[in-house]
C-alpha cells in the first residue's frame, strides 16, 4: 500500500506541469539575458547620448564590465541581478542545484562589485579583482551546464543536440581566454569594438543559446513522453514509467 501512495504522489499531473513549466522559464530567462545584454549595451548608450545630444563617440565599452561606468549601467547591474536570482533559484537535481546556486552567488558579486575605474584607490582596485574573479567563476560554472548538465550521453537525446551543447561549452571556455589574453595585453585598444567586448559577446551569447536550448528541450519533452530522454535526471520520466512498470 506505501508502494502505492508512492506512485500517486510522484505521478500528481499538476504538480509535474509545474514543475516543468519552473524550470523552462528559469533557463529560458537565464538564456534571455545572455543573448540580449550585448547588444543592450551599447545599443543603450548610443540612444541615451543621441536623446541627451552628447557625442556618441565611444558609445561602445571597452568590456562588458565597463559599461558599469557608462549610461547603461542600470541595465549591466540589473541583468546580472536578475541573472542571479534566476540561477538561485534554478533547483534541478542536486549537483546541477549546487552549481546553479554557486552561479547565482558569482553573478550577484559581480554586479555588486563593480570594476576598478581609470584611477583606482586601494580599496576600489581590490573590489575589481573581486569582479574579475567573479565574472571568470560564473563563465565557467555556466560553462560546465553546457558540458556536463544539458549535454548526457546516457540520455537518447539527438547526437547532433549534445555536439552542440559541447561546442557551446567549449566556446565559452575559450572566448573567456581570449578575452582575458586581450585584456591583459591590450590587443586592439585602438579598436571602436574592443576584442575583449567582442570575446565576452561570444562566450555569453554562448551560454544564452545553450540555456534557450535546454528550456525549448525541456517544453518539447513536456506530458511526460516516455523514452523522450531529454531530461534523464527529470522526475517526469519515472513518472510514466512507474504504472507502466506496475503493470507488469
Amino acid at each position: 500500500m506505501s508502494d502505492d501512495r508512492s506512485v500517486r504522489r510522484t505521478t500528481d499531473p499538476e504538480q509535474t506541469v509545474q514543475d516543468e513549466r519552473t524550470v523552462s522559464f528559469l533557463r529560458f530567462g537565464v538564456g534571455a539575458i545572455g543573448v540580449l545584454l550585448p547588444p543592450a549595451l551599447p545599443l543603450g548608450n548610443w540612444l541615451a547620448d543621441e536623446v541627451t545630444g552628447r557625442s556618441t563617440d565611444g558609445f561602445w565599452p571597452a568590456s562588458m564590465s565597463a559599461a558599469y561606468y557608462t549610461g547603461t549601467r542600470n541595465v549591466f547591474v540589473g541583468a546580472l541581478c536578475a541573472l542571479g536570482v534566476f540561477l538561485v533559484c534554478y533547483r534541478f537535481d542536486r549537483r546541477d542545484d549546487r552549481w546553479s546556486t554557486a552561479a547565482g552567488l558569482f553573478a550577484l558579486g559581480v554586479a555588486l562589485c563593480p570594476p576598478a575605474p581609470q584611477d583606482p584607490t586601494g580599496l576600489q582596485r581590490t573590489v575589481g579583482v573581486f569582479h574579475l574573479v567573479f565574472a571568470a567563476l560564473l563563465f565557467v560554472m555556466l560553462a560546465l551546464f553546457c558540458l556536463y548538465s544539458f549535454r548526457n550521453p546516457r540520455s537518447t537525446q539527438p547526437a547532433r543536440v549534445g555536439a552542440a551543447y559541447l561546442a557551446a561549452g567549449v566556446l565559452i571556455l575559450v572566448a573567456l581566454v581570449a578575452a582575458a589574453v586581450a585584456g591583459l595585453s591590450g590587443f586592439g585598444a585602438d579598436w571602436a569594438v574592443r576584442p575583449m567586448y567582442l570575446c565576452e559577446w561570444v562566450a555569453t551569447w554562448a551560454f544564452g543559446a545553450a540555456w534557450i536550448g535546454a528550456a525549448v528541450e525541456l517544453a518539447a519533452g513536456r506530458g511526460g513522453r516516455a523514452g523522450s530522454g531529454a531530461l534523464p535526471r527529470q522526475a517526469v520520466g519515472l513518472e510514466v514509467r512507474g504504472p507502466e512498470a506496475s503493470q507488469t
